[in-house]
């Protein structure tokens, strides 16, 4: 399994791990390993730290506080207080160790510095002047939020691959069904 990165916003592509929240979730953060990796992809360490799975609850609390604190934001609805009080004190912690090597930059550190770096991201996006441009994705059944900085301000999907063509094409064949008589192919 590979993550998706379309949200536009590190915290949101951490929302984004719980998948189709409304019909049938789909976890991507099963285990403490699977945190690491989204880690190393997402381009916040260069190294899979060593986690647990007190790490992984940690992250998964921030990540459900990040969520709830977007939906509210889009629908102009107070903050959760312990949602905003989690966030903030996740801004706290340390953030990556960063070491200049012959190969570049090395970013090492464990759940502190993931933590840290989600709700920074999250505190700047929701605190910032983007805050109107978070949006939820147009397809029904997805509950990826995203952020938009298409020029119109019209961004419907959090991404064409998973759900844009999805909506186009079940919308041709609605279109394409109604416009053929019937008995023919």
């Amino acid at each position: 399994m590979s993550f998706v990165f379309v949200s536009g916003n590190l915290a949101l592509d951490l929302a984004g791990t719980l998948k189709w929240r409304r019909s049938e979730p789909q976890e991507l953060l099963e285990t403490p390993a699977d945190l690491a990796r989204w880690a190393v992809e997402a381009g916040l360490l260069t190294e899979e730290p060593a986690l647990g799975a007190a790490d992984l609850t940690r992250v998964r609390a921030l990540r459900e506080a990040v969520y709830r604190l977007a939906l509210h934001g889009m629908r102009k609805l107070a903050w959760p207080e312990e949602d905003l009080r989690l966030v903030n004190e996740e801004t706290g912690g340390a953030p990556a160790r960063m070491s200049l090597t012959p190969a570049g930059v090395v970013r090492t550190g464990g759940a502190e510095a993931v933590a840290a770096e989600v709700a920074r991201s999250a505190v700047g996006l929701l605190g910032g002047v983007e805050r109107s441009r978070v949006r939820e994705c147009g397809r029904a059944a997805c509950t990826r939020i995203f952020v938009d900085r298409s020029r119109a301000g019209n961004r419907q999907w959090c991404g064409m691959e998973e759900c844009g063509n999805r909506v186009k094409a079940a919308a041709y064949r609605a279109r394409k069904s109604k416009a053929s008589p019937p008995g023919t192919p």
